[in-house]
Parts: C-alpha cells; structure tokens; sequence
C-alpha cells in the first residue's frame, strides 16, 4: 500500500471521528500517532487532507449538497460524507492530485470503510462533481472560497 493511500485511510479515519465523535481534528490526529505510529509520510500527507477538509469544510458540503439528489448530507453514512469531503477537497484543491487519482482513491476507501453500495454512490457523486465543477468550470481548482 503505498504512503499516499495510508495518508487518506488515515486522513478519513480521523474526519470520521471529528464528524461522529466531536474530537477536534487536532485531537483525533495526535492521538492517532500516538498510538498507531504510522509512517512519517503517510501521517503527514493525512495531516494536509485533514487541515484543508477542516478549512473549506462549509464549501465542501455545500458542493456535495448540490450534487447528492435525492440525499441529504446528514442522512449519509458517516463514512460516505467523509470520503467526498476528502475527494472532493482534493479534486477542488490540490492540483498535484490528478483528479481521476482522487476519484479511484475514493471508491476504495468507500469499497474498504463503507457499505455494499458505498462505492458505486461515491464514484456517482465525485464524478459529476469532477464533470460541472472541475473540467467544465475551467478547472476550479484555484477556488479561494
């Protein structure tokens, strides 16, 4: 498994408890290392994830709003809202991460941590978000908001 992997497995393992938990991010990323020392790479590039998911949290969830017909942000599993927050702030704001490289990244943490039909309602959602947000708007990728 390679670092970058880890990074989000660990990355969305602390979301996870942010979102169900209430731990801070903070928190949950001290105590994760403290007792699971994961590599130096894989923790610091979850450290990333989790600092730019905390910052644009708000807009995270407004464009997963917009695409998620017919489900309510706080009707989907913990796990599922987690993972597209983590993608999505990839594919928003992280032009070294190719976009199908986070959308593929995402449908395994939903086939690892999610349901049965986690994964095909995942790649769904990040797909249409890469199509109207991301490839059609001229790549937003340098959005501020």
């Amino acid at each position: 498994m390679g670092l970058r992997h880890r990074g989000r497995q660990i990355a969305l393992q602390v979301l996870y408890q942010w979102d169900v938990a209430g731990i801070s991010p903070e928190e949950a990323l001290s105590a994760y290392r403290d007792h699971l020392s994961p590599p130096e790479g894989a923790f610091s590039f979850a450290r990333e994830l989790v600092e730019g998911v905390r910052e644009k949290r708000d807009l995270l969830d407004e464009i997963i709003r917009k695409y998620s017909r017919n489900w309510r942000l706080e009707r989907m599993l913990a796990t599922d809202r987690n993972i597209l927050r983590l993608a999505v702030y990839e594919l928003l704001f992280r032009p070294d991460i190719p976009p199908r490289v986070s959308i593929n990244e995402a449908v395994e943490l939903a086939k690892e941590f999610g349901s049965e039909d986690s994964p095909a309602f995942v790649n769904g959602i990040l797909d249409a978000i890469y199509h109207h947000e991301v490839r059609n708007e001229g790549n937003n990728r340098s959005l501020s908001a």
